[in-house]
């Protein structure tokens, strides 16, 4: 997004704590002639920008923004609700709204990336200014595959039959849970699980317990445009989304989705449209995941709207619109 953004007019920098995991990110921005500040502490950046924006997950992470930045706008793409069963969603709103809501009340402006999360942080935790900018996907890397090349590529990864792909990192509000018990009613189908986490031990732990042939843990990759072609259909029934970008990549390869009928990924597909957002119990998702492999037509749909809603131009747009606007506000 920021070579968009340099190439709308504005002039975008980065500022990135100096760790080994962003390194390529940094070099990648570099190469791409963003200016790009490695930082220790957050007093080693200077105070000349026009418009300071910050993510972070932590809410601690955003008060060391607001003493360094008093005027910075937070980036909202983490999950502002999750829907645990049992109450613990409502345990997880009151968290929300002691620990990180207070930070984003005070801050200029918050962007976030979907619409219902910007109605939810008014609505539910009155902060004032929000301003949605929702995620765009690179539909020339994730594309349906050509003539020939699903073939190729199942060949390649020594794949057969339907293969069901699951891009989720192993934390509880993605529910690995309901994969691996949605898993044991469809032996005929193969799910590739890529993603790792806090906890990937236990979930490969479970599934030798229930002694799953057709589950296969591949952790971080590096492919995944290639995953998304060799797959069938894309499993996600998330607890929590802000907006999914694997969702989006997913419709963009073509790709029926199965997920789950959170408010966040009913904003991306229309059940029995691009997919089926049904509950999460097994049975639910066996059977919508049996009815959306026999349905291709569904990956047709949603490649359709995301070329329609979500591509990268369109949300660099939106972007640089919504930056304007907050710095001339």
């Amino acid at each position: 997004m920021l070579p968009r953004l340099r190439d709308l007019g504005l002039r975008p920098e980065a500022a990135l704590p100096s760790a080994p995991g962003n390194l390529p990110i940094r070099q990648s921005l570099a190469q791409a002639g963003i200016p790009i500040y490695a930082y220790t502490r957050l007093n080693e950046l200077p105070r000349t920008f026009d418009l300071v924006v910050a993510s972070a997950w932590y809410p601690h992470s955003y008060r060391a923004f607001h003493a360094r930045f008093p005027d910075f706008v937070p980036l909202v793409h983490d999950q502002i609700e999750i829907f645990y069963p049992l109450g613990g969603r409502y345990l997880y709103r009151l968290g929300y709204r002691l620990l990180q809501a207070p930070n984003l009340r005070r801050a200029r402006a918050v962007i976030t990336v979907s619409n219902w999360a910007a109605r939810w942080l008014r609505d539910v935790h009155s902060v004032k200014r929000v301003y949605p900018v929702p995620n765009g996907v690179d539909t020339h890397r994730f594309r349906p595959p050509l003539p020939g090349e699903k073939e190729y590529l199942r060949t390649r990864y020594n794949l057969q039959g339907p293969v069901v792909l699951v891009p989720a990192r192993m934390s509880p509000e993605k529910n690995h849970l309901a994969v691996l018990l949605t898993a044991r009613l469809l032996p005929q189908v193969t799910f590739l699980l890529v993603g790792t986490g806090e906890l990937l031990t236990v979930w490969r732990s479970f599934a030798r317990a229930l002694n799953l042939q057709n589950v296969f843990f591949l952790g971080r990759r590096e492919d995944m445009p290639e995953l998304y072609r060799v797959a069938d259909a894309m499993l996600l029934p998330t607890l929590g989304e802000n907006q999914s970008l694997a969702t989006l990549e997913a419709m963009a390869s073509g790709l029926p989705v199965v997920t789950s009928p959170i408010p966040a990924q009913k904003e991306l597909l229309k059940n029995g449209v691009e997919g089926f957002t049904v509950p999460t119990s097994p049975c639910h998702l066996a059977r919508a995941l049996t009815q959306a492999l026999a349905s291709p037509e569904l990956g047709v749909n949603g490649r359709k709207r995301v070329l329609r809603e979500h591509t990268l131009p369109e949300a660099a747009a939106r972007l640089k619109n919504v930056l304007s606007e907050i710095a001339h506000a």
